[in-house]
C-alpha cells in the first residue's frame, strides 16, 4: 500500500492480525477495493519481508525510573540484574502502534519475566518509561495513565509532534534495549534536548529473537 500510493486509500492501520483500511467510496466500490487489494497482495515480493530496522533504545533500569523492577524480579524468582539481562537478551518485533501516539506493542518477550499488570493503574507514567504487562513489553512515548509494571526509562523521544515523522517506531521494526548508567542517561537526555542525539539504527540483519 505504501509503494502503490493509491489515491483512494486514505489511511491504513496495522494491528496484530488484521489491517484496517480507510478508503474513499466515491472513487471505487467495496468490491472493486477487494480486487485491487488482491492484486497488490499478488505483487508482494517475499524479499521485502526480510527488510527491517533494528533500533537500539538506551534504558536506565531500576531506581526511581523503574519502580516496579523489584516486584518483577520477586514475582519471577530472579534478581533485579537477572530481569535486566533477560529483558535485553533479545530483540522485540513492533507488531502495532496504539493506545497513545507512538506506543509500540512489542512481541517476543521471554516468559521468565512475564508479570501481571498493576492492580491499580497509575494516573501518570513519565514519557520514556519501559514497562511489562503479562508477556508483553513496551515504552510509553508520552506521559499518560497506565497499568504496566515500570522497570526502566529511556531518555530518547518516541513521539515528537514537531518532528518528521512524529513517531520514531513503526510496525515491522525491531527494538533492541541497551542498558545504560545514570550518567549516560543524563548525557543522552541533554543531547536529546539539544536535538543532537540520533538513535542507532542497523539495517536488515539478524534480529536476536531467541536466546
Amino acid at each position: 500500500l505504501e509503494k502503490a500510493q493509491k489515491n483512494y486509500i486514505l489511511e491504513f492501520l496495522p494491528t496484530y492480525r488484521s489491517l484496517l483500511i480507510h478508503y474513499d467510496p466515491l472513487k471505487l466500490s467495496y468490491d472493486e477495493l477487494l480486487k485491487e487489494l488482491q492484486n497488490l497482495v499478488s505483487l508482494v515480493d517475499k524479499e521485502d519481508r526480510k527488510e527491517f530496522r533494528i533500533l537500539e533504545i538506551p534504558v536506565l533500569y531500576g531506581g526511581a525510573n523503574g519502580p516496579d523492577i523489584d516486584f518483577v524480579a520477586s514475582h519471577n524468582g530472579i534478581s533485579q540484574k537477572g530481569v535486566i539481562q533477560i529483558h535485553c537478551s533479545r530483540d522485540y518485533l513492533v507488531y502495532m502502534l496504539g493506545f497513545t501516539p507512538g506506543f509500540a506493542y512489542l512481541g517476543g518477550m521471554n516468559e521468565k519475566i512475564a508479570t501481571p499488570r498493576l492492580e491499580l493503574p497509575r494516573i501518570n507514567i513519565p514519557a520514556g518509561s519501559v514497562g511489562i504487562a503479562g508477556s508483553q513489553t513496551g515504552i510509553y512515548p508520552m506521559a499518560s495513565p497506565g497499568g504496566w509494571q515500570i522497570i526502566g526509562r529511556t531518555p530518547i523521544k518516541l513521539y515528537d509532534p514537531l518532528a518528521t515523522p512524529p513517531v520514531l517506531l513503526r510496525a515491522g521494526d525491531y527494538v533492541r534495549f541497551i542498558p545504560i548508567t545514570k550518567e549516560e542517561f543524563l548525557r543522552i537526555r541533554e543531547l536529546v534536548k539539544e536535538d543532537r542525539y540520533s538513535v542507532n539504527v542497523t539495517g536488515s540483519g539478524e534480529a536476536r529473537i531467541y536466546e
